[in-house]
């Protein structure tokens, strides 16, 4: 049935939109994190709270996403693809109407989480949907051009938050980007994602809404994709989340220049990803993402503890091109694990990173107050090391002549 639909998807002019909308939908994903991280102290302005007290509303969204991601693995199971990715756009539509509505922070704090279910939503699902509609030897550059769509939005984003908001101020921001970038995602992605005359996880013989859960968990391989997505999402935590913390405090690097390692970190990040989805088709899944989760938890330790200010930005951009191909190396392995519950794996896999995600700032955190930004690249590089021993011992690829 897959192999029909991804022929008739090939076919239509409305399969040639599929990949241009998945990109796009993981572009969608970025500007409500991009907007609090440039204007979060102007958000807690307004309230008349500190920039500590307006950050917990990312912590609630990012909590909420967690246990969301957790309840795709179930929907998924039940509920068409593409539906429940127009879905989670629906909530990015209504998050950024709801921010620039909002008259207080309570309001604003409920408001926003609701873009974490639409992260919960539409990252997995758009993922899922590589595996329903792209050939399989187009999906490793397929993959690489979504994980790209989420970088080049902050490239893209930056500078359009940052005049829209000295226009109308942050409220402009989640009217004027967030809103309309949602919008054109739900548009694209209604008419251009074929509609699925079946879906390929819908239960058959009596199966239940459990049964993705249990097929994934009962699979080796499957949770072993799924620690090192956890473990590899904690490693690159230190550069996405200290990096440049990490330059300003060690070489008093001004804020000007440190927005412009930022940006070349997203440039790096969107290289990494793109060159990632051909060089999986020279080194297989497996294989590859063992070599860049390594040589990520490598470099990640060596960045955080040189004293040399070129080297230690140099060895920062390396960490970004291999935390790209990373990404579109394990989201490949991942999605080929199990391709009749693809929705689920991929709903527990984003789970998984979030779970990595907070992993990783909260050991980060706690190493850099005791042994500063060294003892913070040593804990959590070594994380990267542990995911590639994970992935080396347990995980296969099924797509593989030689799976191990």
């Amino acid at each position: 049935m897959s192999d029909i639909k991804e022929s008739t998807s090939r076919r239509s002019p409305q399969g040639r939109l599929v990949l241009p909308s998945l990109v796009l939908a993981r572009f969608a994903t970025q500007p409500s994190g991009l907007i609090t991280g440039l204007l979060l102290i102007d958000i807690g302005h307004t309230y008349g709270i500190s920039v500590g007290e307006a950050g917990q509303m990312r912590a609630f969204s990012s909590t909420i996403a967690l246990v969301f991601a957790l309840l795709m693995g179930v929907l998924s199971v039940r509920y068409r693809h593409k539906t429940l990715l127009l879905t989670g756009f629906l909530f990015y539509c209504v998050s950024a109407l709801g921010c620039f509505l909002a008259p207080n922070f309570t309001v604003m704090t409920v408001v926003y989480s609701l873009s974490g279910i639409g992260m919960a939503m539409v990252r997995p699902m758009s993922s899922a949907l590589v595996g329903a509609y792209i050939p399989l030897d187009k999906r490793s550059n397929a993959i690489g051009w979504i994980l790209a769509g989420g970088s080049i939005s902050y490239l893209v984003g930056a500078p359009v938050v940052s005049y829209l908001a000295g226009l109308g101020g942050w409220k402009m921001a989640f009217l004027g980007y967030m809103l309309p970038v949602s919008l054109v995602s739900l548009l694209l992605a209604f008419t251009g994602i074929p509609k699925e005359t079946i879906n390929p996880e819908s239960p058959i013989g009596g199966l239940n809404y459990l049964d993705g859960f249990k097929e994934v968990l009962a699979n080796r391989s499957a949770v072993a994709c799924l620690i090192g997505a956890s473990l590899g999402m904690a490693t690159w935590t230190a550069t996405l989340t200290y990096s440049t913390s990490y330059f300003r405090q060690r070489f008093s690097i001004p804020t000007s220049w440190a927005s412009l390692i930022l940006s070349g970190l997203a440039l790096c990040f969107t290289l990494g990803s793109l060159s990632g989805g051909y060089l999986i088709n020279i080194f297989g899944r497996r294989r590859f993402t063992i070599i860049s989760t390594i040589l990520l938890g490598i470099s990640t330790m060596l960045f955080l503890n040189l004293g040399v200010l070129w080297l230690s930005l140099v060895l920062a951009l390396v960490c970004c091109v291999l935390a790209g191909m990373r990404y579109s190396a394990s989201d490949n392995l991942t999605l080929e694990q199990i391709p009749e519950f693809r929705g689920a794996m991929m709903s527990i896999s984003s789970a998984a990173s979030s779970l990595g995600s907070t992993l990783g700032a909260g050991v980060g955190g706690l190493t850099l107050i005791s042994w500063g930004y060294g003892g913070l690249g040593l804990s959590l590089g070594s994380f990267g090391i542990a995911a590639a021993a994970i992935y080396l011992l347990f995980a296969i690829d099924p797509t593989s002549r030689f799976p191990r």
